[in-house]
């Protein structure tokens, strides 16, 4: 596994936020937790296809994305 594919979100978008508050009325707290990690999850999994699309199209390795963020390793 690379480490881009270990990258796992914790925290959720404003829209995500908006989202939960429409949905978590009457809803347990444990009910509430599920449904924050099946977001949380399914962007996790959405930035992953996005980020293998651009290392397929674009060739780009993990020593491209350290210098575009400037973190080398």
């Amino acid at each position: 596994m690379s480490p881009i594919t270990a990258i796992q979100p914790t925290k959720l978008n404003s829209l995500q936020i908006s989202l939960l508050r429409l949905f978590e009325r009457g809803m347990s707290d444990e009910e509430v937790l599920e449904l924050r990690r099946v977001l949380v999850a399914h962007m996790s999994q959405k930035m992953l296809v996005a980020v293998e699309h651009m290392d397929y199209e674009r060739g780009y390795t993990a020593e491209d994305y350290e210098r575009m963020l400037n973190a080398p390793s």
